[in-house]
């Protein structure tokens, strides 16, 4: 596995995208991507070599970064790791004592399958895997 990227919980994109596009001068991937399943818009940006941050934009306040915001703020919401078979990964991850928190895994940004694990698991941090589309 290798980190993939790191989900940051904001307000809005617009507030919030200036400090990495100017302040740090990072890319983003063209367009905001809404996941209607789980009521987020994300906007991908790229930090080289290879990983990213996704700003994450509640469409609800009752959608889970919605709720996220109004609990903690925003700020760091999740690490992403990477695999092959998210299928396997899981299991792994099932036999070693920790329990996802989907039975399978759903649809999420770019097309990947993902599932978490809960933070009460995993030391204070949702993790989540992701398999890239074929």
């Amino acid at each position: 596995m290798r980190l993939d990227h790191i989900g940051i919980a904001v307000k809005t994109i617009a507030e919030a995208r200036g400090f990495y596009e100017i302040g740090l001068g990072l890319g983003t991937e063209p367009g905001i991507e809404e996941v209607a399943g789980e009521q987020v818009r994300v906007l991908k940006l790229i930090v080289p070599p290879g990983t990213h941050i996704e700003l994450l934009e509640p469409m609800s306040p009752e959608s889970a970064i919605g709720k996220f915001i109004e609990k903690r703020g925003p700020g760091i919401h999740h690490l992403c790791f990477a695999c092959d078979n998210i299928v396997a990964e899981t299991a792994r991850m099932i036999e070693a004592g920790y329990t996802p928190l989907w039975p399978e895994a759903r649809l999420g940004a770019g097309g990947c399958l993902v599932n978490f694990f809960h933070p009460k698991q995993t030391h204070g941090v949702l993790t989540e895997l992701s398999q890239p589309p074929n």
